[in-house]
């Protein structure tokens, strides 16, 4: 069902303005680079700072353009159960092909909370629903024994891990099922991630370099490891790269970098990056040899 280099995919601003022109062209640009899935309204798209009417915008021009030819997983998470319910409804409207729903951050939930949050999305949402599991920004963690049980759930279908345990995945599998797909939400690990059982990564570098990831991911699912580490050594250094800053600033550069005319702004609390950042972003281009 999700496979592959899914992007998480930045937001475009001109002006302080959600630019859904340079919004679609960055669309388009994704899908013709090859990439297999895309992800609309994630943290690297800076959800937490547009308002409903831009949220919504940005999933219709995404699934607009992208007409059909590969998923589209808009990001639907927040930390009240209602609103969640609400934003699923709304992208599934609006024709997304699933929901990714971060497990919710701020009030720090029990495990009981988060199945019964998890449980009320899947009863409620017509499309299926992707965990999106991130201690490092939420700090509630849904444990191996709480997926295991909303996955027994026909709607909750896949998980995006950024625990960076790997040993998450063989706990999962075991958990979960063979069938539950597993997708990487860290970059760097991909590589190792996919070995243990992950069918691909929600990516913050395939923005970048979506060409390339989806090589990687193309040679990870074709079982060549030789081929799969050449495109990781290319690709590690950019991966550290797009977290020199706060995200997504360093990736925003990079697109500059790589596209040009490509807008660097990015909206408070977030900064562009400072210029050391830059220099490690330009560094991690040129290893990558897309500069």
């Amino acid at each position: 069902m999700f496979t592959g280099s899914i992007p998480a995919l930045v937001t475009p601003f001109t002006d302080g303005k959600v630019d859904l022109v340079a919004f679609a062209d960055h669309v388009e640009w994704q899908i013709s680079e090859g990439s297999h899935g895309l992800v609309p309204c994630g943290t690297t798209g800076e959800v937490a700072t547009l308002n409903a009417q831009e949220h919504r915008d940005v999933v219709v021009t995404c699934v607009e353009t992208t007409n059909k030819r590969v998923p589209v997983i808009a990001g639907c998470g927040g930390y009240d159960t209602r609103a969640v319910a609400a934003n699923i409804e709304m992208v599934a409207s609006v024709g997304a092909d699933a929901a990714l729903c971060v497990v919710p951050y701020y009030n720090k939930p029990s495990q009981e909370g988060l199945v019964a949050h998890f449980t009320h999305l899947a009863e409620m949402s017509p499309i299926p629903i992707m965990v999106y599991n991130v201690p490092g920004r939420t700090v509630a963690d849904i444990s191996v024994e709480s997926l295991g049980e909303i996955a027994k759930l026909d709607k909750i279908v896949a998980i995006k891990d950024a625990t960076g345990n790997l040993g998450r995945v063989t706990e999962q599998r075991a958990a979960c099922g063979k069938d539950f797909i597993q997708l990487s939400g860290d970059d760097p690990t991909a590589l190792a991630f996919n070995a243990l059982g992950g069918v691909g990564c929600v990516s913050v570098t395939g923005n970048v370099a979506p060409k390339l990831c989806a090589e990687f991911q193309n040679a990870m699912a074709a079982g060549d490891m030789d081929k799969a580490r050449k495109y990781q050594d290319r690709l590690y250094p950019l991966h550290v790269a797009m977290f020199a800053d706060a995200s997504p600033g360093p990736c925003k550069y990079a697109l500059s970098r790589v596209r040009e005319g490509f807008s660097t702004e990015v909206r408070l609390p977030m900064t562009e990056p400072k210029g050391s950042a830059k220099h490690i972003v330009d560094a991690a281009l040129e290893h990558a040899g897309l500069i």
